[in-house]
Formats: structure tokens, sequence, C-alpha cells
């Protein structure tokens, strides 16, 4: 660990930096996981709505 004295003899210890990368753009393929993912959370959250609309409606 990298240890630091400072003026009143105090020990500051920080912690390990990553290193650092440059991101790679998405592939087609990644691309069309991302479209399919978000077709499907928006179809199970508007599916929850209309469920929770209905049974709201019953009683």
């Amino acid at each position: 660990m990298p240890y630091t004295n400072e003026e009143g003899g105090l020990l500051n210890n920080f912690a390990r930096e990553p290193k650092v990368y440059q991101a790679e753009p998405p592939t087609e393929g990644q691309k069309r996981t991302y479209i399919l993912v978000g077709i499907a959370g928006t179809a199970l959250v508007g599916g929850l709505i209309l469920v929770a609309f209905f049974v709201s409606q019953i009683s």
C-alpha cells in the first residue's frame, strides 16, 4: 500500500489506481443486444403497469 507522511507525522493510505484504457465502441451484435434488452424491459414495465391498472379496477 502506498503511504505518505504529512507534516505532523500522520500517515495517509491511498487506494491503488486502476490502469486507464480507452473504451472500444460496441459491435453490431452488442448494439442489437442492447436494443432487444431495451424492448424487453419496456414491454415488461408496460405489462406490469397494465396488470396493476386492471387489478385496481376489479374491486
